[in-house]
């Protein structure tokens, strides 16, 4: 009796049971990992992704209900996405873009404005398509960073998109009451865009992270946001 009642206090109710979850940038990093999360937690799941081949790779792993590949910066293909999804939609996660790491007088115009589109402008798109489509208490999730707590050469851009994004995030939550609308303001994590940006200095990375932890190590796997209560 004991270990029934035991056995049955552990078990629980997935906490995405049912629900409808897109992630944006879900074929790689970050999105993959949260969405074999949701999927984990009885979520069905739709992701869109820039890489054709990656994308359909990360569906069919994953199990994913429907895939979109196009470049989620284009305001008339993101349109056209959140038009053909399914209605109502619960939570919608965006990853896609990266930091660029550039001196401000090195910088060319057209990377500096992808800087700032690939990250703010593509939010703000977001949330003008997903309004028709999430439901009241849904959730809306973005991803910013640490970059805006200090500068330094080839910090610029980064430190002045995530120094930004909270505001803007603060104003659509107010804006798009009663669908929440949340920024995770990610450090470093352990992915693939990770070690395409560090380079050979990626083990010196994870080296100088884990004289931090008191444990003496860290995670080689991205984390997945604990999705907020639909109660």
């Amino acid at each position: 009796m004991a270990t029934a009642t035991t056995a049955s206090l552990i078990q629980r109710e997935p906490e995405l049971l049912g629900q409808t979850v897109v992630v944006i940038g879900g074929s790689a990093g970050i999105g993959f990992e949260t969405t074999r999360r949701a999927r984990a937690e009885g979520a069905n799941v739709i992701l869109a992704g820039r890489n054709p081949e990656r994308l359909h790779h990360a569906a069919t792993e994953l199990g994913a209900v429907s895939s979109a590949a196009f470049d989620a910066n284009d305001p008339t293909l993101l349109e056209r996405f959140f038009l053909n999804l399914p209605t109502p939609i619960d939570h919608v996660m965006v990853t896609a873009g990266g930091p660029r790491y550039v001196r401000l007088l090195d910088v060319e115009f057209e990377e500096a404005r992808l800087a700032i589109s690939e990250h703010m402008l593509l939010a703000l798109s977001v949330a003008r398509n997903a309004v028709r489509k999430v439901r009241p208490g849904g959730t809306l999730l973005f991803m910013g960073g640490t970059g805006g707590r200090r500068v330094g050469p080839g910090l610029g851009l980064v430190s002045a998109v995530t120094a930004a994004m909270p505001a803007l995030t603060a104003s659509l939550a107010l804006e798009l009451a009663p669908v929440r609308v949340n920024l995770i303001a990610a450090g470093f994590v352990d992915t693939p865009l990770s070690a395409s940006l560090l380079g050979d200095g990626l083990e010196a990375r994870r080296e100088q992270l884990r004289a931090r932890f008191p444990s003496g190590a860290s995670s080689n796997r991205p984390t997945s946001p604990h999705w907020p209560s639909t109660s």
